[in-house]
């Protein structure tokens, strides 16, 4: 077993590491941000990042993405390298942060189908005009959850800001405390149309807030189009078909949201 930890100057205040060929990045303190396999850096390492994608079995081609949150980058090159149509910004708060993505985790450049912002992501929400079809919200610096992200305020926002049948994706850690807080305000904005994803192995909770009017959505349909992405993609769709879950208990047919 290789492990070694370093800090860099392209991105003070940023510290990486490297074990079994696995780099990482840490922000703050010793909580892994993002990581990238040296031999498949275009891969999702972290199963949580890899449960985000979950949005394609709503939405299996969006067109607009945006990132509230960069890190690393892992989602950010999975889209710009497997969904070559899709637009997409990321909104990341930290200079340090994209120093290190773009130095040591092989963020693509920038073109017309990737920028990055810098700036807080709640507020570039409020302002944008364009509508997306998915907002993915990664905002973590250690354990301590972006407050702006987590506010009635941003998810009235988030709402505004989805196209119709748009879908708002934010990953949770399921040790915060205010989390239930949070659901329940997520909720409230999206008229209860929120489904969790708990992500093996445990500690982070993925949620996919749906807009656009209520609606039956049947399993079969979903696990039809789990399978067809699943050997598109790579990714254990089924599984997260399988793990989709609500407040209260779904039908055995149908999934209420």
């Amino acid at each position: 077993m290789r492990f070694f930890r370093y800090r860099t100057r392209k991105a003070p205040g940023v510290e990486l590491s490297e074990q079994d060929g696995v780099r990482h990045l840490h922000v703050g303190g010793d909580k892994v941000q993002s990581a990238m396999r040296l031999a498949a850096p275009n891969e999702l390492e972290l199963a949580y990042t890899r449960c985000m994608m979950g949005f394609l079995l709503f939405n299996p081609r969006p067109e607009r993405v945006l990132m509230i949150g960069l890190g690393g980058g892992s989602l950010a090159k999975f889209i710009y390298h497997r969904l070559p149509w899709v637009n997409t910004v990321a909104v990341e708060i930290s200079e340090q942060v994209l120093a290190a993505a773009r130095s040591f985790f092989e963020l693509p450049p920038e073109d017309e189908r990737f920028r990055v912002v810098i700036g807080d992501g709640a507020g570039y929400v409020a302002r944008e005009e364009d509508a997306f079809d998915v907002i993915l919200t990664d905002g973590y610096v250690e354990c301590d959850h972006g407050e702006t992200l987590v506010t009635p305020m941003f998810y009235d926002r988030a709402r505004l800001a989805l196209t119709r049948n748009g879908i708002l994706v934010t990953n949770f850690l399921t040790t915060a405390p205010w989390l239930d807080a949070w659901l329940t305000r997520m909720e409230a904005a999206f008229e209860g149309r929120v489904l969790l994803l708990e992500v093996e192995p445990k500690g982070n909770l993925i949620t996919f807030a749906l807009n656009g009017p209520a609606r039956k959505v049947p399993w079969a349909d979903l696990k039809s189009r789990a399978k067809e992405l699943e050997e598109t993609y790579g990714l254990p769709f089924r599984e997260f078909v399988s793990g989709l879950r609500k407040h209260n208990p779904h039908t055995d047919r149908y999934l209420n949201v």
